[in-house]
């Protein structure tokens, strides 16, 4: 396949000369599958396929974006033709510029062969394996919503006339299972979900009994009244803030004025607790690759050093424009996509405590355990109000569970406020965090 690609963008950048125009091909093929089991049977099961070809062209500052999945001589030479009469419809920008090559990429292991040579059998009975775990905890796991594995690869070539050449390939699988508990007519969800660039570190057991316990412990739920509280939030919790903490640091919306942390760079955004990363070569990472979008390396960025905001992500043009060096941020959703800046591995780095000690520090407060409309939280201001639910903390013991109330705030002031940082970091997709506890946060209630 690789061999294949290269061909296509050879020719791609072939046909761009005839227009004596600057260019980038982006081809992408990619591969996935999905397995949904519900009582042991097989529910749905997909593969699918694809491959694509993205083209940009850049001539005087302007330029021209064309894709297609159509891989054929003839489509090539038009996906070329289209993008440079586009081209000419746009309007030109002096930042508007290729990177330039050659460059070097790191030496990264994102390829694990035993994921592609597993049988399918095997992975529909690690499915089943994850729905046994769940049901196995305690009789009040009565519905199994859905349990599933996944995996996929893909294979990236980016080649453009300014020398750069960069061609990779990476896999990576996961699980998840969704449950409800049920106890005196009332009933409580509970999910789990684990990914890994490892087959072997697929572990259905745990997936089973964690969302099995995370159901059972929200059962028979109240609510308290409304005050100020430590708060603990577990790993998921704080990846849902680190969401928002992703969208003030894209570099395109400081630039607009649409994030919190403009015009901070060397200031004190957070407490001496808090440490952010993004960091494309972590291992294991689900968004570790050794290039962006743009052919642009792999590195680690420290966005957020002990409290100190260090730098915003950068693609190529809006680190052009900023007079700075890219990131390694371009980041693409697809081959139908032209790239913008986005994370990788956005990682708030763990500390020493574990989340039992952090937990026992605390007196009376709130162990946030689920959050909802993180949607509504405004980048701009950095205000939140969101519901939440968990579990009620006195006397350093998890209690009573909660539910039906709501946390609110100003993400800053959030940061500031970070008293612990837990050794217990988890991944979700492309972001990660430990346990926090926050010195203060408002909990409107009863």
């Amino acid at each position: 396949m690789k061999t294949y690609l290269e061909k296509i963008g050879q020719q791609a950048i072939d046909e761009a000369g005839r227009h004596a125009v600057e260019a980038e091909v982006y081809l992408l093929h990619s591969r996935e599958l999905s397995i949904e089991v519900i009582d042991g049977q097989v529910e749905t099961l997909k593969e699918a396929e694809e491959i694509g070809l993205g083209m940009r062209v850049f001539k005087g500052g302007q330029v021209g974006f064309a894709f297609s999945s159509d891989l054929s001589e003839t489509a090539v030479r038009g996906i070329v033709d289209d993008a440079v009469r586009i081209s000419a419809f746009t309007e030109a920008d002096a930042y508007n510029i290729l990177p330039e090559g050659p460059l070097k990429y790191p030496d990264m292991e994102i390829y694990d062969p035993v994921i592609n040579t597993s049988q399918l059998e095997d992975k529909i009975e690690l499915a089943r394996q994850v729905e046994r775990s769940a049901r196995a905890v305690d009789k009040r796991i009565t519905i199994v919503e859905r349990a599933g594995y996944e995996d996929g690869e893909y294979t990236t070539l980016v080649l453009n006339t300014r020398g750069v050449n960069a061609l990779g390939s990476s896999n990576f699988c996961g699980s998840y299972i969704f449950v409800v508990a049920e106890d005196k007519n009332e009933a409580q969800t509970g999910f789990s979900v684990m990914g890994s660039k490892h087959l072997a570190d697929l572990d259905p057991n745990f997936i089973g009994e964690e969302a099995a316990y995370r159901a059972l412990r929200s059962l028979n739920a109240r609510t308290i009244p409304s005050g100020h509280f430590p708060c603990v939030m577990e790993p998921y919790v704080v990846t849902r803030f680190m969401g928002l903490i992703a969208q003030m640091v894209d570099a395109e919306a400081v630039q607009k004025g649409r994030s919190l942390l403009a015009g901070k760079i060397g200031e004190q955004v957070a407490s001496p607790a808090v440490s952010i990363v993004d960091d494309a070569t972590f291992p294991n990472g689900m968004g570790s690759f050794p290039f962006d979008g743009e052919g642009v390396p792999a590195r680690k960025t420290d966005v957020i050093e002990k409290g100190t905001l260090k730098t915003f992500l950068y693609d190529y043009y809006n680190a052009l424009k900023a007079g700075v060096d890219p990131t390694g941020n371009g980041q693409r959703g697809s081959f139908r996509s032209l790239p913008g800046v986005g994370t990788t591995n956005f990682i708030l780095l763990p500390g020493t405590e574990g989340s039992e000690a952090i937990i026992a520090g605390v007196k009376q407060g709130f162990y946030i355990t689920e959050v909802m409309g993180m949607h509504t939280a405004n980048p701009i201001s950095g205000d939140f109000s969101v519901g939440a639910a968990g579990i009620m903390i006195e006397n350093g013991d998890l209690t009573y569970p909660v539910r039906g109330v709501t946390i609110a705030g100003n993400l800053r002031e959030l940061l500031q406020d970070v008293e612990l940082v837990g050794n217990d970091l988890r991944f979700y997709g492309g972001k990660a965090a430990p346990t926090i506890r926050i010195k203060n946060l408002s909990i409107s209630g009863d």
